[in-house]
């Protein structure tokens, strides 16, 4: 209980009890990641039937839909991504995309990468329907399966920093049998939900977290935190345009 509420005071907004920070009750808060994107997820299908009921335009019914993860999650994710844009933009050695991303200040790269992401994001949930909200409500979960994965198994780039904090103290065998199964069980409830889309959607996941690690390796030289949020965000985006292509081919 201790490492759930450790990850969904790290990883969401969501009001939680008080919890030590100590390394017994971290080696576990990577496996309860996908159970946010669970919450994430039931919060959409919420929205997006309350909003289909009063007949909402598709495009505030859009716009909701794309804000629900950033309100739970605070932006962390997002955060991460802009880092990692202005970073990747810098076409600078490791050093210096190590360096960017330990900056504060935001750069124009971030701003602009992250204005093309949210106006792509909306555009593809307000065309959104009943089939397809209820595969994105499982994406969430597998997006964050494979996020831990990654943190868990992935070399990473600094000795320090909240992904270290977390991934030192992690029982690694453990928690990767774990994210595993939640990543199978999920891409399997995505295609018994929808098969086509789900299997597309499943398959697209696979393909940006092969990219993610290539990319993370060549660039950075591992993983960090910032690099987990450009993830995060990317097998999102990418599975939301799959779902929406998804729609229209087999409409």
């Amino acid at each position: 209980m201790q490492s759930l509420i450790i990850a969904f005071a790290m990883y969401s907004k969501i009001p939680m009890p008080r919890a030590d920070w100590n390394e017994k009750n971290m080696r576990y808060a990577f496996c309860w990641f996908p159970v946010i994107g669970l919450v994430i997820g039931l919060v959409e299908l919420a929205v997006f039937y309350i909003l289909t009921k009063w007949q909402a335009g598709s495009v505030f019914r859009g716009v909701c839909l794309m804000a629900v993860p950033l309100l739970v999650t605070g932006g962390i994710h997002l955060d991460g991504f802009m880092d990692t844009t202005d970073a990747r933009s810098s076409y600078g050695d490791m050093e210096k995309k190590l360096a960017i991303l330990k900056d504060s200040h935001v750069g124009a790269f971030a701003v602009i990468g992250c204005s093309f992401y949210l106006i792509l994001s909306a555009g593809a949930w307000s065309e959104i329907d009943a089939n397809g909200i209820v595969v994105m409500a499982m994406a969430f979960v597998l997006e964050r399966a494979f996020s831990g994965l990654a943190a868990v198994n992935f070399k990473g780039a600094r000795k320090d920093g909240m992904l270290t904090a977390f991934r030192e103290p992690a029982r690694k065998r453990t928690v990767t049998v774990v994210l595993a199964a939640e990543a199978v069980i999920s891409a399997i409830v995505m295609c018994y939900l929808w098969l086509p889309v789900g299997l597309l959607c499943s398959l697209g996941a696979v393909l940006t977290f092969v990219y993610y690690y290539k990319m993370a390796m060549k660039e950075f030289g591992g993983t960090t935190g910032d690099l987990a949020g450009w993830f995060l965000q990317t097998c999102e985006l990418v599975m939301l345009m799959l779902t929406v292509v998804g729609k229209i081919i087999l409409a």
